[in-house]
């Protein structure tokens, strides 16, 4: 269990190999202590830390036929424990052990984004036969049936509605911050939510063949279809024992001296060269942390360094995902628009809609009190009705008013100028006459122009793409200063534009917050999630999260990958400097065993410190 543990290689062991390796080390330099010992103590070092390599590098030759980089520290290892250099042994496997428990810090998790949208999945659906309801496994309903959805359900497969009226939040789809209502004959998609009321509905897929199942099953292949990176020791491991071999036979050859050609080997032992680019890609990552931003990987953050474009969602991302007043308008010239707000908070005041509830609390910004209201009666996914003071107060849909004979032709001009600003016009009848109106809108970020103009200054293009309306989209990319827009989108439509930047070569990342970000974010050559509103499953599709949705960060996170990047190029040059340095030395016979462990570990050493100057590195506000 002992050893199995010691080859798992999860971070807290590798802690406490690396932590037992170094004391082992540093008592091994205490010759009196060492003679008293019945056998050296940095044995400690080679067996804990030294066991899992060699059997890793052994394991990947016979199984993949796969040459790595451990494989030149197994043949360093082999050949000091082989001339009983047993300092020289330990102190690789003690390097080596650290650049692993720097790799576990940054590698790869598990992303359950995908079990995320199973989770979706409603397990029972109401089927309704002869008059009678019964619940079933929603796997057993078929097409045609017909199904019943109360309020708060998730809509188990896609359908068409048949009976009753309501809203639904379709943003785990769409994105849209505002409930879509929903009539006889509307179409009906796995996944989203009913907010209120009891409909019927006619199934018109199965669940396998569903709007949800089909993005999971996408989901499923675009992460699978993202390969991580591959160590740069690794690329060039094959080259690397070849020349490591060669040069210690040549010395060996030429010197007669075999120690000679101990030292060749545990000098050429790539430890600060593999060193190099987990110390830079974990002090990055640290880095950022302190400013709210979460990258999951050293893959990620190499491909954040290399982004082109970026491209956002709307509704949560750039603006906050939640709709506000935008505008009132009296009708009448009795009533101030302040009346036309309060009459109309006091009719919502008990209402469950988004909207109502965005008026009433726009109201309480300045008046906590509320007139009392009575007779209220709710028209689903129309209006509410409610008697204020001994007047008939109506608050609901233009076209709810048309329908029932209000005269709405006053209000026709300025309605169509908040729908081309991409707003949701609420209106307001008094006794019967139409008497004001109410708009409101999904509200930009107060930091997202900013960040478009900053992105724009670094040559990073900024696209937005949202499944809201185009009047809507276009309203939020003109205040930001986004040329490049695309509406309308479901999900899989801004996957669809994604590819075919990837097509181009140009590399895209993609910002979003909601399950219908989840193609996307998996599909961009690197994803980034709003971790503060966004949903789980954005945040686990995506290979960087904005905890505190602080999207002014986004500049610098680009930069400091950037940053990293740089760093672990000048490490890598620095360590082939020290480690080819240390070859020359060791072919000349001016350093030993020992003495070459010394000078390889400065090289590791050097490269850390040199990594670790990216801690310094300040985000501007």
């Amino acid at each position: 269990m002992i050893i199995k543990d010691w080859l798992s290689n999860e971070p807290k062991t590798t802690a406490l190999c690396a932590v037992l390796s170094l004391v082992s080390l540093v008592l091994s330099l205490g010759g009196w202590l060492r003679n008293m010992l019945p056998i050296d103590i940095a044995w400690i070092a080679i067996i804990l830390c030294g066991v899992p390599i060699v059997f890793g590098a052994t394991t990947a030759l016979i199984n993949e036929h796969d040459i790595k980089a451990d494989v030149l520290v197994s043949m360093a290892l082999i050949a000091s424990v082989a001339t009983q250099e047993w300092f020289a042994a330990g102190e690789v496997a003690l390097i080596m052990q650290i650049g692993s428990l720097l790799e576990d810090y940054t590698a790869h998790r598990a992303r359950k984004g995908v079990e995320s949208l199973v989770k979706l999945t409603p397990k029972t659906a109401r089927v309704i036969e002869n008059g009678e309801e019964r619940i079933v496994p929603v796997e057993k309903v078929n097409v045609g049936d017909i199904l019943s959805v109360i309020a708060g359900e998730t809509i188990p497969v896609d359908g068409v509605l048949i009976s009753g009226e309501t809203s639904i939040n379709q943003s785990v789809m769409t994105g849209e911050s505002i409930p879509i209502d929903k009539k006889i004959g509307d179409e009906l998609i796995s996944g989203t939510v009913n907010q209120f009321g009891t409909f019927e509905m006619k199934a018109t897929k199965t669940c396998n063949d569903s709007s949800l199942q089909r993005m999971i099953k996408i989901a499923e292949d675009a992460d699978a279809n993202k390969a991580p990176i591959v160590a740069l020791a690794d690329k060039w491991a094959s080259w690397l024992v070849v020349i490591a071999l060669s040069c210690a036979i040549a010395v060996g050859f030429l010197t007669q001296d075999f120690m000679r050609s101990v030292t060749v080997l545990v000098v050429f032992c790539p430890c600060a060269f593999i060193l190099a680019t987990p110390t830079a890609v974990a002090a990055a990552i640290g880095n950022v942390t302190k400013y709210g931003i979460l990258v999951r990987t050293g893959d990620a953050l190499e491909r954040l360094s290399k982004i082109q474009a970026v491209t956002f969602d709307k509704t949560g991302t750039l603006t906050y995902g939640q709709p506000n007043v935008v505008g009132i308008s009296s009708l009448s010239i009795e009533l101030t628009e302040n009346d036309i707000l309060r009459l109309t908070a006091a009719a919502e005041q008990k209402s469950e809609h988004p909207l109502g509830k965005a008026i009433v609390s726009h109201y309480k910004k300045y008046d906590d009190t509320l007139e009392s209201a009575s007779e209220i009666k709710i028209h689903a996914g129309q209006g509410i009705a409610a008697k204020i003071n001994g007047h008939d107060i109506l608050v609901g849909k233009p076209d709810f008013f048309e329908s029932i004979n209000i005269d709405t032709s006053l209000a026709n001009a300025l309605t169509e100028k908040w729908y081309h600003e991409g707003a949701t016009v609420i209106y307001m009848s008094i006794d019967g006459k139409l008497s004001g109106l109410i708009a409101l809108a999904d509200t930009v970020r107060d930091d997202a122009e900013s960040t478009i103009q900053k992105l724009n200054s670094d040559n990073i293009t900024p696209i937005l793409l949202t499944g809201d309306n185009v009047a809507a989209a276009n309203t939020i990319a003109q205040s930001v200063g986004i040329k490049d827009v695309h509406a309308g989108l479901l999900p899989e439509g801004k996957m669809t534009l994604i590819k075919n930047y990837n097509k181009k070569g140009i590399n895209v990342c993609m910002v979003g917050d909601g399950v219908n970000d989840a193609l996307a974010l998996s599909t961009a050559y690197a994803g980034i999630a709003m971790g503060g509103v966004g949903s789980d499953i954005a945040v686990e599709s995506a290979d960087a999260v904005l905890v505190s949705d602080d999207i002014k960060r986004l500049p610098y996170l680009f930069k400091i990958a950037k940053k990293a990047m740089a760093k672990v190029k000048q490490n890598i040059i620095i360590s082939l400097i020290i480690n080819f340095t240390a070859v020359l030395l060791s072919c000349l016979g001016i350093l030993t065993p020992v003495t070459g462990a010394l000078w390889h570990n400065f090289g590791s050493v050097f490269v850390v410190v040199n990594a670790a100057l990216l801690l310094k590195e300040k985000a501007s506000d």
